[in-house]
């Protein structure tokens, strides 16, 4: 029978997110990054080369959105793009020296905030927390790719 006391995922959910982005755009703007452009150099990270439409996807935003994203994001040095040797019409997106190292500052300072806040909890109760929270963001992005 569920806890009638407890709210429902969402309702805490929701306000512990909007705050954690509020916390995190001051580090954002402080590294020259937008929201969108942090989410791709994340996107970028566990792959070395993307097409620009399987980066999108694997984001969770549209092809077109992004697209000023990536001319912002090349014209700084962050990333770059080349035609697919394969589908010269396709563009393969990767991150360079300078969009590895922008982002590990920006996540970096990120994480310090984040520890910061996870320090109201127990160690045990981190860990725990941490390791719940990252099976259900696996669930979510595993289900959103399918």
């Amino acid at each position: 029978m569920p806890d009638p006391d407890r709210p429902d995922l969402a309702a805490m959910v929701v306000p512990l997110g909007r705050a954690l982005v509020a916390a995190e755009l001051p580090v954002l703007e402080r590294n020259g990054l937008t929201m969108w452009a942090y989410g791709v150099l994340l996107g970028l990270e566990p792959e070395p080369v993307y097409t620009q439409a399987a980066l999108a996807k694997s984001i969770g935003a549209d092809k077109t959105r992004i697209i000023g994203v990536l001319d912002d994001l090349q014209r700084r040095g962050l990333i770059e793009r080349s035609p697919d040797p394969a589908d010269r019409r396709v563009n393969l997106v990767s991150l360079t020296e300078e969009g590895k190292a922008a982002l590990a500052r920006a996540r970096h300072e990120i994480r310090e905030q984040e520890d910061e806040l996870l320090a109201a909890l127990p160690q045990a109760d981190r860990k725990a927390f941490l390791r719940a929270l990252h099976t259900l963001w696996s669930n979510t992005t595993t289900e959103r790719d399918s």
